[in-house]
Order: C-alpha cells, then sequence, then structure tokens
C-alpha cells in the first residue's frame, strides 16, 4: 500500500499558511504592503482583540477589477512579476502572491475593491479557503480587506497565541514600520474603536519620527548626510553617543523601502559605534539602504524579513562608515558649542595640599623606553601645551566628582573620571596605532593546530598579527606556533585567544585598525589610572581636563560607553522652577 499521497487543497493552503501567517501582526503586515504597492497616499487600520477577533485594513490605492479581485485569491497569483528574470530586480513589498489565499483559508475574509474609474466595485467573502460570494459593491475608490476570526478552523494554532495586549503591540510594532519606512504616506490606527495614532503624510523622515516617537528622541537624533554617486545609498537618522535601548525595538533598518533584519547591518550598527555603545545595549538607528535590486535578494525567507547582500562586505562598508561620519560631525557640533574666549576669573582654586592626581597607565610602547609622564594634568609652572579656547565658565565641582559649567545653553556636568578615560584612552590607542604593539616572549611556546580555513587566513595575516603584538610563525600543516603576546594578554589560553582574533578580525570591515583586539583591556587599565571621585583638582586641571576632552574623537562618552557630559539645557531648568509650562 502507498504511504505517500497528496494533500487537499484546503489542507495544502493551510500548510502553506503557516509559512506566511504567524500572527495578526503577519496578517497587517502583508495587507499593509500590498496597500502601499497599490500607491495607496492613506491607509486606515483598525483591530479588535489583538487582531483575532478582527483586522480591517482600508486604502485609497488603484484597486482592481472583479476578474483581478477574484484571481488574486489563487496561489501565486500575482501582478507584480511575470518571468523568472524579475525575481532578480524586485521593486515591490510583496511579489509572491501567497498573502492573501493564506489569510483567506485562515480566517472568514472579506475583500471590497473598485477601481477610481468604475461605476461598481467587486466585493468577495471567502471563509476557510471556500469562495461563498462574489457580487457587485459600492465601496469607495481603493480596497478594503475585513479578516474576522483569525485560526477560526484551526483551534491547535489558535491556542500559541498570545494576550490580546501582547499580539497588539506586535502589530503597532508593524505599523510604526511601515509608517516610518514610507512617512509620504498618512496612517490612522484604531484599536478597538478608540484611536492610537493619525498621521498625516509628510516628506520629512523627521516629521512621521516626532509625530510617531515624539520630539524629546528626535532632539537626540543625528541626520546622515547621504553621499553623491555612491552605489549604496544611506540616510535616516541615528542616536547620538550614548543614546541607546536594551532592545532591538528602535532600530529600524530599510533595504529599497523593505523592512529588514539583518547580521549583516547589525554587526556593522555594532562597528561603527564602537566605544559609544555601552555593551549589552543596541543604537536607536533610522537607516534606509538603497542600492541596485539585483544587488540584493529578498526571497530567502517566507516572511520576506531577511534578505541577502550580494556584496555584504561592501554593505557593511558602507554602514560602518556613514555611522563614523555622521557620529564625527557630532564631535565638532559639541566643539563649536564651547569655543570661545577663555573665562577671566577662576571660579575655585584648589589647596595646594590637596594629593596628587593619579599618574598614567603603566603600559610603555617600548620596553626600552621610559615611563612617559602624563602631561594632561601638568602643574601651572610647568609648559602646557597651547590648545584652542572654549567658550564656558566653570562653576565648582560637584562632590568632588561632577564639574559644573555653564554654557550658551544652560548648564553642562562633566564627570571627571568618565572624562579622563576617554582621554587616556585615545591617547593610548593612538601610541598603540604608531609604534605597534609590544609583545612578552613566553617562558614556553604554545603550539596551536587550527582548522583548513582558518590555518589559510592566519598565513596570509601574519603580518598584521605581529603589529598586535602577537609572535605567530608556521609549525607545519595547519600548526601555528605562539612565541610571544601583548603584555595586558599574557594570562590568555593561547589557542582560545588565536581563534578569538581570528573570529573577530574576520567580521571586522576593512577600515577597522586591527588593533582593536587590545583595547577593551586598554579600556580596563585606564580605568584604574583615571582620576576618581574624591580626587579633587586645581582650576588648571579642570581647565585642561575640559579641553582635552573637547579635543577627543569621541568627547562624549568614556571607553565604556557611558556619557562624559550632560547638558540641562535653560528651558529644562525653566520648567523645573515652574517658570515655563
Amino acid at each position: 500500500m502507498s504511504r505517500v499521497h497528496l494533500l487537499s487543497d484546503t489542507l495544502a493552503s493551510q500548510v502553506a499558511a503557516g509559512e506566511v501567517i504567524e500572527r495578526p501582526a503577519s496578517v497587517v503586515k502583508e495587507l499593509v504592503e500590498n496597500s502601499i504597492d497599490a500607491h495607496a497616499q492613506a491607509i486606515e487600520i483598525m483591530i479588535r482583540r489583538g487582531g483575532i477577533s478582527l483586522i480591517r485594513v482600508t486604502d485609497d490605492g488603484v484597486g482592481m477589477d472583479r476578474d483581478d479581485a477574484l484571481l488574486c485569491l489563487e496561489r501565486h497569483a500575482t501582478s507584480k512579476i511575470r518571468t523568472a528574470a524579475d525575481l532578480a530586480t524586485i521593486g515591490t513589498l510583496g511579489f509572491r502572491g501567497e498573502a492573501l489565499p493564506s489569510i483567506a483559508s485562515v480566517a472568514r475574509f472579506r475583500l471590497t475593491t473598485r477601481e477610481k474609474e468604475a461605476v461598481a466595485g467587486t466585493e468577495v467573502i471567502v471563509s476557510g479557503g471556500k469562495l461563498e460570494t462574489a457580487r457587485d459593491g459600492g465601496e469607495a475608490p481603493g480596497t478594503q480587506v475585513e479578516v474576522r476570526s483569525l485560526f477560526y478552523n484551526l483551534p491547535a494554532r489558535r491556542k500559541f497565541l498570545r494576550s490580546e495586549n501582547t499580539e497588539t503591540r506586535n502589530i503597532e510594532h508593524q505599523l510604526n514600520l511601515q509608517a516610518i519606512g514610507h512617512p509620504e504616506i498618512a496612517f490612522s490606527f484604531v484599536r478597538d474603536e478608540r484611536l492610537v495614532f493619525q498621521l498625516p503624510g509628510t516628506k520629512l523622515l523627521r516629521e512621521r519620527i516626532r509625530d510617531l516617537l515624539g520630539s524629546e528622541l528626535l532632539a537626540r537624533l543625528l541626520e546622515i548626510e547621504p553621499r553623491a554617486r555612491a552605489k549604496i545609498q544611506l540616510r535616516g537618522f541615528i542616536g547620538q553617543a550614548g543614546v541607546s535601548r536594551a532592545s532591538r525595538a528602535q532600530q529600524f533598518i530599510f533595504v529599497n523601502g523593505r523592512a529588514i533584519e539583518s547580521p549583516v547591518v547589525g554587526a556593522a550598527l555594532r562597528e561603527g559605534y564602537h566605544t559609544a555603545l555601552m555593551k549589552g545595549q543596541f543604537p536607536v538607528t533610522f537607516l534606509f539602504i538603497a542600492l541596485d535590486p539585483a544587488e540584493v535578494d529578498v526571497n530567502v525567507h517566507p516572511a520576506k524579513r531577511e534578505v541577502r547582500f550580494r556584496d555584504p562586505a561592501g554593505v557593511r562598508e558602507a554602514v560602518v562608515a556613514a555611522i563614523r561620519r555622521t557620529l564625527e560631525s557630532d564631535r565638532h557640533t559639541w566643539q563649536e558649542q564651547f569655543r570661545g574666549p577663555p573665562p577671566t576669573q577662576p571660579p575655585f582654586v584648589r589647596p595646594e595640599s590637596s594629593p596628587p592626581l593619579a599618574p598614567e597607565p603603566a603600559f610603555v610602547i617600548a620596553p626600552t623606553e621610559p615611563p612617559v609622564r602624563d602631561q594632561s594634568f601638568a602643574p601651572p609652572n610647568e609648559k602646557r601645551p597651547t590648545l584652542p579656547a572654549h567658550r564656558f565658565q566653570i562653576l565648582g565641582v560637584l562632590n568632588k566628582l561632577y564639574v559644573l559649567m555653564e554654557n550658551a545653553e544652560g548648564l553642562v556636568l562633566v564627570d571627571q573620571h568618565a572624562a579622563h578615560e576617554r582621554i587616556l584612552f585615545e591617547e593610548l590607542r593612538r601610541r598603540m596605532e604608531e609604534q605597534g604593539v609590544p609583545s612578552q616572549r613566553l617562558l614556553l611556546p604554545q603550539v596551536v593546530s587550527l582548522p583548513p580555513r582558518d590555518a589559510e587566513w592566519i598565513e596570509r595575516n601574519l603580518a598584521t598579527l605581529q603589529k598586535m603584538g602577537l609572535g605567530v610563525e608556521e609549525f607545519g600543516r595547519h600548526t601555528f606556533k605562539l612565541e610571544s603576546l601583548p603584555p595586558f594578554l599574557s594570562g590568555a589560553d593561547p589557542a582560545r585567544l588565536l581563534h578569538d582574533v581570528i573570529e573577530s578580525l574576520k567580521s571586522a570591515s576593512q577600515s577597522t585598525s586591527p588593533l582593536r583586539l587590545g583595547e577593551d583591556m586598554i579600556a580596563k587599565t585606564v580605568c584604574r589610572h583615571a582620576v576618581k571621585a574624591n580626587d579633587p583638582l586645581r582650576q588648571q586641571e579642570v581647565e585642561k581636563l575640559i579641553r582635552d576632552l573637547l579635543e577627543c574623537e569621541l568627547p562624549y562618552c568614556c571607553p565604556h560607553g557611558r556619557p562624559t557630559m550632560i547638558q540641562i539645557s535653560l528651558g529644562e531648568l525653566e520648567k523645573k522652577f515652574g517658570r515655563k509650562p
């Protein structure tokens, strides 16, 4: 007896629907994307009970005639591609022709549609994949889709749905993605007869972000300036250094208008922020990537959430460069904010009997050089480097930790420990990049065997590893001898270390310095040696601290990503004191 048999059309449709329709948010995503592809200028979404009871999506797009309205409910019927070659140049959000038949097979489904010039429209009703009614309708031009009793014919599937509040949050997240990705379209969202948001169409992304997420967040974003004639165009906004979240909830990434999740782009964001981002945190991003559709494959995931780039390294390089460039522009803004004549009256003087500052980390670039004394806090009678003056008035030091300053915007608080950490970190890293990393010979060389691909990578990058202070040489087929390590890695397991080095440098962009390997240890070292709380400073030392901080590459955060400076505007102070509503 044969054990292989064909599934019924109904069962096959329900199985296929499981790949596309996971939850109510999946239905909303597919229907809204169809509305966008139909050139809608306004889209209305209404749900009840987290979308389980009702989902209704109404648009003012081009609509369909009766033939198309019936045909769109057949599996793999679509107006968006015709040949296999079209798959390589997809410019629409939908293209497979699976969404509507999948939804109709697991719900009570009603479609009404009308073309703008048509006298009458079409109404189609389907229950559980079975056509019940097809007749003329009198709806306004555009398309309206109602989905009721989702998964009513799949009780086992319905049990896996979350609470109504959770499903609603998932739907709202999907709508946020679509609204941010297409600010030119007006969106309105009604939940259980209550208006959640109503967003007018706008040409400016910043206005959509403000309307959806508030002006407070918008004020802490930096705009990415597009580069002309680049093959990969990037635009959008990213959070300032120190602006981050504990999850990816506010990490919006779009490729050719499609909201995506991409490990390549995610890794590039982390690399671009680098020490401006605390570990375990995620940057706030509204990133739009535009490239030739032939350079990206969107047909790799049933829900179209993931994409595959033809040149992932190129995309990564472009994203890293854009993030660094944008953060660099913010540094210039910070510097200009403080430039101007120096204060004329010293507000305070530290007693001469105060203890000296902590010395620079005992880390010398070349073993033969004498220890270099930190000059960043030289006493007044010693020669100090000439630095540009800045526009700030030092008011004092709070709790022997926070430097209080006044500028044109209001009050500025500086964490003296975090500020000194950043100064020492960048100075030590600069010396390492210029002179290389000193190495320390191991008492007993370690022999490490590697997989063929890793061994080949080591062979091609021996010069880079030597510059990093790793004394590695070939010792047979796929085997290497490790003879020396940087002093800050002397306690590491050699085999584990080589594997970590390979993985970290393989995943780094071409513009990344290979010396980044030691940056975590540098950060720990300078943390121990930077000025601490309760270390009182002279006025001249505080002024030098601020000037040196503002000349750093990333002055607004320490090497661990914590902020060094906080601005409290005059407007905020006036609100605190009740002078302004």
